[in-house]
């Protein structure tokens, strides 16, 4: 098996709260006249399975490359059913509904649902861009439940301005909400266990009904202690280190190397600039990359990625699920 760095057909989804700015910004092939909320760069669930894009697996999905070649490509003897991590790029026009994602241990107690840590890492907002992240302190599950059911949910949250290049580090528990305006870089656990409390009372462009919600779940959900040293914000060197994975931001000036050695499996998310992967010992495997592309490079792949110009990406590990 030839080793390269796999780059993957992006997957849209046209939520409500979408745009046109992918496109702008990365130029993703997005449809015409329509909106696009969420490109999916790697995933591997039913909603959506990535298929590389490029070299000799080309239309070879990524469930299909890690239970064919484990070892090579994930550094593990034993197969995964799919893989634990899923990447997107955000585009939010309109702020999100305000909701939370159960951790493992209320899944099991719920006997539903999988548990989903994520962070967003800031890469285009106005100068005014905001988030929702957390509860203001002293906030109990009586007073946050009145008042969704008020209404005034809003008046609960932690309103968190934002500037580009930060990393929001978002555990299980967190009640969030995207604000405006915003593309994003998010990188999660693969769950779409979502439970919503508030939506702004806005209604499905399909259905012409409000999005259902989920008070009583996302109450069960809901960690009510959460604070600024697990809320972290982080703009240099390592951004997450979590036990569901692990972020650093790296820049590179023209011709510079970020080294991939063989033992572990590394994605890069490309924020900006450009540039070329290879492999070592190989004239034929190189990945030319740039600005919005995901690079998948297999754990047994020695080489580097070269920056042509300028380039800022995202290294993201998975050292504490895949042993």
């Amino acid at each position: 098996m030839e080793l390269y760095a796999y780059k993957f057909e992006p997957i849209f989804k046209d939520y409500i709260w979408g745009g046109r700015k992918l496109g702008e910004i990365f130029n993703k092939p997005i449809p015409e006249n329509t909106i696009t909320a969420e490109s999916w760069e790697l995933a591997d669930q039913a909603e959506g399975r990535s298929v590389i894009a490029n070299g000799p697996l080309a239309g070879k999905t990524l469930n299909d490359v890690i239970k064919t070649y484990p070892k090579t490509v994930t550094g593990t003897d034993k197969p995964l059913e799919s893989f634990p991590l899923l990447i997107k790029l955000l585009d939010a026009q309109s702020v999100l509904s305000v909701q939370v994602h159960p951790d493992a241990q209320t899944c099991r107690r719920m006997e539903t649902g999988s548990p989903k840590t994520e962070c967003w890492y800031i890469i285009d907002a106005p100068a005014d861009g905001y988030i929702y992240k957390g509860l203001k302190p002293g906030t109990t599950r009586e007073q946050f439940k009145d008042a969704i059911n008020n209404g005034t949910c809003e008046d609960c949250l932690v309103k968190v301005p934002v500037k580009i290049g930060e990393c929001h580090f978002l555990p299980s528990g967190t009640v969030h909400a995207i604000g405006p305006n915003l593309v994003i870089a998010e990188i999660q656990q693969p769950s779409n266990t979502t439970y919503r409390v508030f939506d702004w009372n806005r209604v499905d462009k399909r259905t012409g009904e409000p999005r259902q919600l989920h008070v009583e779940e996302a109450i069960e959900s809901t960690k009510f202690d959460l604070d600024e040293s697990v809320l972290t914000v982080r703009s240099e060197g390592r951004l997450v280190d979590a036990d569901e994975f692990k972020v650093d931001k790296i820049d590179l000036g023209p011709g510079d190397d970020q080294y991939t050695m063989a033992g572990e499996l590394e994605i890069y998310v490309i924020i900006s600039g450009s540039g070329k992967a290879a492999a070592y010992g190989s004239d034929t495997a190189e990945t030319e990359f740039t600005k919005g592309d995901t690079l998948f490079i297999p754990a047994e792949m020695t080489g580097a990625l070269t920056a042509a110009e300028d380039t800022q990406m995202l290294r993201i590990t998975l050292p504490d699920i895949i042993k």
